[in-house]
């Protein structure tokens, strides 16, 4: 069994290969480039030095299918992407990234001519405005109403992932993160909680960029669902929700302050609110693979600001 990580120098990434390697299996991972900072930034020297490293651009077509021909992958997790912001300046970029390049992981894996499992981060920014679903939760079922070209490209990537099942065979499952946080989270405008957590250990200023309401979804505990659906056996072409611990900004502000007093005058929360509803339920998800960690939120964020002063 051998594990293809796309996208592993970004934040899910880095913790899922680190995890992987954790728990014994070999790891390929795929960027743009050999560095893995984040992933030094989050483990050991022993943990970095076993990952195999691979440089190339996801949305070369030939390039991918050769990695997973002459690597003989079994399994991959395909994180590769640029965030919200990247697509909606540049959307033909975006496009080509976030949409062919899925296509050309899911292509690859059907020429292998052999069940190569797959797990794709989707997003929750499929769904539209929280106004546009009412009061109850989000349920898999709901139409798709996407704000941004991201989301866009996203739903786009389930619709594929789904005829390539039906068509070839190939299972997988996308799975919507919402507002991840964590070590190791620096980019895109919903990397702000983490920034403001970096902040508070830092004893730095800091102003959010966004308000309201964010779903908040500790890393690790998202790569290991990424894992946990890897190994699943379940056939089939599978969307599901995550889900974390919705949080008003202000309210996190305030949480931070009780963790760590002062905080309150370092961090200010100011700008829109993301354009995403937010109320997910994750039942499909539990109902399909099994019970998935959650570590209790406040636990994640004192952890999170204490892996922050330790790197000071």
């Amino acid at each position: 069994m051998r594990t293809l990580v796309t996208g592993a120098q970004g934040c899910i990434g880095s913790w899922v290969v680190r995890r992987l390697i954790e728990q014994g299996h070999e790891v390929v991972t795929f960027d743009v480039n050999e560095s893995l900072a984040r992933l030094e930034m989050i483990s050991s020297p022993e943990i970095v030095a076993k990952a195999d490293r691979r440089v190339g651009r996801i949305e070369e077509t030939e390039t991918v299918k050769k990695l997973i021909r002459d690597e003989e992958i079994t399994h991959i997790v395909h994180l590769a992407a640029v965030l919200m912001p990247f697509c909606q300046k540049n959307p033909v970029q975006g496009g080509l990234i976030n949409v062919i390049g899925t296509l050309n992981i899911f292509e690859a894996a059907r020429d292998l001519g052999k069940q190569t499992r797959i797990v794709y981060a989707s997003s929750s920014a499929v769904w539209g405005p929280t106004d546009e679903y009412g009061e109850g939760p989000l349920t898999e079922d709901l139409p798709l109403k996407p704000a941004t070209h991201y989301g866009v490209f996203k739903a786009a990537n389930e619709g594929n992932a789904r005829n390539f099942y039906s068509s070839d065979g190939i299972s997988s499952i996308g799975l919507r993160p919402w507002t991840v946080f964590g070590p190791g989270r620096d980019a895109g405008l919903t990397a702000d909680p983490t920034l403001a957590m970096r902040a508070v250990a830092r004893k730095q200023p800091f102003q959010m960029r966004l308000s309201g309401h964010m779903d908040l979804q500790y890393v690790r505990d998202v790569a290991d669902i990424f894992i946990q659906c890897l190994f699943s056996e379940t056939p089939g072409a599978h969307v599901f929700n995550l889900r974390g611990e919705v949080v008003e900004m202000e309210q996190l502000r305030r949480m931070l302050d009780e963790i760590r007093p002062g905080a309150a005058q370092l961090i200010s929360v100011s700008g829109p609110e993301v354009p995403v509803a937010y109320r997910m339920s994750d039942e499909a998800l539990v109902k399909t693979v099994g019970e998935i960690p959650r570590t209790p939120l406040r636990e994640a964020i004192v952890e999170t600001i204490e892996k922050f002063e330790q790197l000071g």
